[in-house]
């Protein structure tokens, strides 16, 4: 024990320098990490900056590590340590930098994301350039994400001599493993290949309106294996991505988001067709959802009882035209009540011959007969 603090004091000039020298360069470079975000902070709030608060908001948590570290591996040349600890030193410093480079990296992809969602407003109603646009950046980012992480973790694996030994070895019999990989993970490979068809010829895009498996929903979230889908309730369906390359569905905004609906009335075979036409016309241009696209009435079938009659509207987009289907149907609906009751549907019978006598001679008899006094 004696002899362990003897060795103890006798290094201690050497701890106590390597100390200071680590906590110099920390302080160094949190200083310079707190000088720098306080002048974007300060440029942001003068000049409302989107790109000093986006730069702020993420890659500030990751900076508070990355500078002081990388201030550190500047003076570590600088430390009296014994060759053996100054290696570790300096692996763990490398290691810690290596990773706080990759985290703000990371971050900084969300940095572009942030410029490009101020440039290019996802909101708004007929967005069909900025939704292939954010369909291609969500995947691209992902796939960035995922490099990113991969190099990073290979490096700092790599700075060990025996993981570098393990790495040749493997690369010997890569064929082989890839040739089993390949069998084993076939569907997720086919998955990871229709998400860059799926990007880059886009037959869907975040934010379209697809009818999937007889489900109304828009788009919500492309990954590298499956699609969200956003239901009308609040339900979420997720389905592979090879779905859509394989399957026939419904995409209502793959050229635009403007559709046109169509309200189908039974009326009786008296309805005024005209007047309920002209009433058409003045639902829809009273009703602010119109775009004035397209406003008919047509007669599409004659039925043993009743008469079809179908009325097309027009919206700009899925939501829109969907409420003013329910207007223009509630309001000719009270139409016909109000102006034309006997044009709604209704049954017809006529009697005649002998079944009108029977009928006469049935109602007689159930009447209630006089009693005599």
């Amino acid at each position: 024990m004696k002899e362990q603090f003897d060795h103890l004091l006798e290094h201690f000039p050497e701890i106590f320098t390597t100390l200071g020298i680590l906590l110099g360069g920390l302080a160094i470079g949190l200083v310079a990490k707190l000088v720098i975000f306080a002048g974007l902070r300060a440029y942001g709030r003068r000049e409302d900056s989107t790109l000093a608060r986006s730069v702020v908001q993420h890659l500030s948590t990751a900076s508070a590590i990355f500078f002081p570290i990388l201030a550190v591996s500047l003076v570590l040349p600088l430390v009296p340590l014994h060759p053996k600890a100054f290696e570790v030193l300096r692996r763990v410093v490398e290691m810690v930098l290596i990773l706080s480079f990759a985290w703000g990296l990371i971050q900084t992809l969300d940095v572009f994301q942030d410029l490009l969602l101020q440039r290019y407003q996802l909101g708004s109603g007929d967005n069909l350039r900025v939704r292939k646009l954010f369909t291609q950046l969500q995947f691209v980012k992902k796939l960035a994400v995922s490099l990113i992480a991969l190099v990073a973790v290979g490096l700092v694996l790599m700075s060990f001599a025996t993981v570098r030994r393990l790495g040749t070895g493997l690369l010997t019999s890569a064929g082989i493993a890839s040739v089993i990989v390949g069998f084993a993970a076939q569907r997720s490979i086919g998955n990871l290949l229709a998400g860059f068809q799926i990007a880059f010829t886009q037959p869907i895009r975040i934010d379209d309106v697809l009818v999937v498996e007889g489900e109304w929903g828009r788009v919500e979230e492309i990954t590298f294996t499956y699609v969200v889908l956003s239901i009308w309730d609040e339900r979420r369906l997720v389905l592979p991505l090879n779905y859509f390359i394989e399957k026939p569905f419904q995409n209502w905004t793959r050229n635009s988001s403007k559709l046109t609906g169509a309200v189908y009335l039974q009326t009786d075979y008296t309805v005024p067709v005209d007047a309920l036409r002209a009433e058409l016309q003045r639902i829809a241009e009273a009703h602010p959802l119109w775009d004035k696209r397209v406003c008919v009435m047509h007669v599409t079938d004659a039925k043993e009882r009743t008469l079809e009659v179908r009325a097309l509207v027009s919206a700009a987009d899925a939501s829109s035209v969907w409420e003013l289907r329910c207007a223009v149907r509630e309001q000719l609906v009270t139409f016909l009540q109000r102006e034309y009751p006997g044009s709604l549907p209704r049954t017809r019978a006529l009697l005649e011959g002998p079944a009108l006598a029977a009928s006469h001679d049935e109602h007689a008899f159930s009447r209630p007969q006089p009693k005599a006094v």
